[in-house]
């Protein structure tokens, strides 16, 4: 019948255009992929003093303003321009008149203003000139920030990094040296000319650090050796104690001193170590005419375990019972005193 056919046929396409949409439709999608971005949150609430429209935040921009006008503070912040924590300083009159006397490296020169001269700053501002410092004036806030104390009646040096030369150098400008003697005519100049070492265990006072430097300037030793940790270093203070000796006396800085003396023993040197108890005396422990390193602790601890094991001798100062050990500075100079005597008697 033509209506049963048509409905067939109706029914038909129905049914295939059905089974196309099934085959083209995927897997259907849940709303949180449709909407991610409103489902995000958006973060801690800000607080108070950061939301621009807040009362909060105009009482914080009114205390940052009345903060950068405080005195104080600005001082603090010219003074952070020219110098730091790390900086050597000499503070004082006494002590910068001392330190300019005997030629502390120095670069700058801060002098309070309106200060009231006296023959001590006239001086400093003298050898300043001389030595062709920068010289600062700065007020009170200024000068107590850059001194780190207001103890500084108004001057303060900012001294030099002091420059360390490396071991090898050490040792090939005493060779030079030595061998350059050779040809010499007098037989206690070619004995004193030969090397000779101060290397320093465990000393941490830059005082005594000068003191041995100028012992060692005193009686002719090539260079003094520091440890770089657990030792004092060459600091206007140290400066200042060697009375400009640290001027002409190189120093140098190894990471191991245990190492560096066995280098030295390499290239032919001998090595003799301070300490109590032994049955050698300082002078007389045949090592004296050689190449030598003479190695010192500090007064307390003494030399460590692995520096004293790389000594090829150990020697004692004789003293009474009434004193169990002696400074650093003043065991180097008996020390080098004795070693200069033995050299010279044996040029006889």
């Amino acid at each position: 019948m033509p209506h049963e056919s048509s409905c067939m046929a109706i029914l038909a396409r129905g049914a295939g255009k059905i089974v196309t949409m099934a085959q083209k439709k995927g897997p259907t999608k849940g709303s949180g992929g449709k909407h991610r971005n409103a489902l995000r949150g958006k973060g801690p609430t800000p607080k108070a003093e950061d939301r621009v429209y807040h009362k909060a935040y105009f009482a914080k921009k009114h205390t940052e303003k009345r903060l950068r006008s405080d005195p104080r503070l600005a001082a603090r912040r010219r003074a952070a321009r020219f110098t730091s924590d790390s900086d050597d300083l000499v503070v004082g009159r006494n002590s910068v008149l001392e330190a300019l006397r005997v030629g502390v490296p120095a670069t700058t020169l801060y002098m309070a203003t309106r200060i009231e001269h006296d023959d001590r700053t006239r001086e400093i501002v003298r050898l300043a000139g001389t030595h062709g410092l920068n010289i600062l004036e700065a007020d009170r806030l200024e000068m107590d920030r850059i001194a780190h104390t207001g103890n500084h009646q108004g001057v303060v040096l900012k001294a030099q990094p002091y420059q360390y030369s490396s071991l090898k150098e050490l040792a090939d400008r005493a060779e030079r040296k030595a061998k350059a003697m050779e040809n010499a005519n007098d037989p206690k100049s070619r004995m004193l000319a030969r090397p000779l070492f101060i290397a320093l265990d465990g000393v941490t006072d830059p005082n005594n650090l000068g003191a041995v430097i100028r012992s060692a300037a005193a009686f002719g030793a090539n260079g003094v050796i520091l440890p770089e940790r657990r030792s004092a270093s060459v600091t206007a203070a140290a400066w200042k104690v060697s009375a400009g000796a640290a001027a002409h006396m190189p120093v140098a800085r190894v990471v191991n001193l245990t190492k560096a003396i066995e280098a030295l023993k390499e290239r032919g040197y001998y090595s003799i170590g301070l300490a109590g108890g032994s049955d050698k005396l300082v002078g007389k422990t045949g090592f004296e005419t050689d190449p030598l390193v003479v190695v010192l602790g500090s007064e307390g601890k003494g030399i460590s375990r692995l520096t004293r094991e790389a000594c090829d001798a150990i020697a004692q100062i004789p003293m009474t019972n009434m004193v169990e050990s002696l400074n650093a500075s003043v065991a180097a100079g008996i020390t080098l005193y004795a070693v200069d005597r033995a050299r010279r008697e044996a040029a006889e």
